[in-house]
């Protein structure tokens, strides 16, 4: 067993940017956020030239991060809600694209897949999910490149949704997969929380192509990155699904 190694200031500061040389983009910019001193001693065993020592040391770090904040950020937290008076206008546009490849899906033709742990796996259209149980929220959007904004999204409480098609309620995972090559996923507690909508609308309208027509998932509770929009499939699993950022370095649990 190695001697545990006692840094001074300065050499941990090195070594915090040493080790940020071995990474990709995505993981320099998960290590300024949040790598803590303990993080940095954790690192004093393995070797910094050594890039996959690196990703494996920050991806427990990340493992354990998501564990704490499912601990801090359970059921019981619920973000803020404002009055139509705070809402953003206009309310930005965010992608990993440019406006003009937002996706133009035909809502007349649009089918919700659901597959995985659950009984009922027919497609739903737009009428159908239209017809259920309708609530509304004015919740702050949060991006993790540092800006934020105010919107009224309105749709189908997540949780009343799974119930309604027989998912498994104590799998750990429900997955998304959009028309715009996008993915992400949640675990079972964030999906069943009473802010987590299936959006339908926006500001009282019909959800708008650029928000995420025709159906996205608003998370209020967590980053932007964590709100998948175009949504065509939901898969209820036990497998870990991963994410579009979150398998490039992002914090895979993404509170708010």
């Amino acid at each position: 067993m190695k001697k545990p190694t006692f840094l001074s200031h300065s050499d941990k500061t090195y070594l915090l940017k040493e080790a940020e040389k071995t990474l990709n983009p995505a993981r320099r910019r998960l290590l300024r956020q949040g790598l803590t001193l303990g993080g940095i001693m954790l690192l004093t065993g393995c070797d910094i030239s050594d890039n996959e020592d690196v990703e494996k040391v920050l991806s427990r770090m990340s493992r354990f991060n998501d564990r704490v904040q499912g601990f801090l950020l359970s059921d019981r937290h619920l973000a803020p809600e404002y009055s139509a008076a705070d809402i953003t206008r206009p309310f930005p546009f965010n992608a990993f694209y440019g406006p003009e490849d937002i996706p133009q899906i035909d809502g007349e033709h649009y089918a919700l897949e659901v597959r995985g742990l659950v009984r009922d796996t027919h497609r739903w259209t737009l009428p159908e999910l239209y017809r259920m149980q309708q609530v509304s929220q004015i919740t702050r959007h949060i991006c993790v490149e540092g800006w934020s904004a105010i919107g009224k999204w309105g749709g189908v409480p997540f949780g009343h949704f799974l119930t309604l098609i027989g998912a498994d309620l104590h799998a750990k995972y429900v997955s998304f997969h959009c028309a715009d090559g996008y993915y992400t996923s949640i675990d079972m507690a964030t999906a069943l929380h009473p802010q987590t909508l299936l959006a339908l609308t926006w500001d009282n309208q019909i959800l708008p192509a650029k928000y995420g027509f025709p159906m996205k998932i608003r998370i209020p509770t967590k980053l932007g990155y964590k709100n998948p929009k175009h949504v065509l499939s939901i898969e209820v699993t036990n497998r870990f699904p991963g994410g579009y950022w979150e398998d490039q370095g992002y914090n895979w649990f993404g509170g708010s």
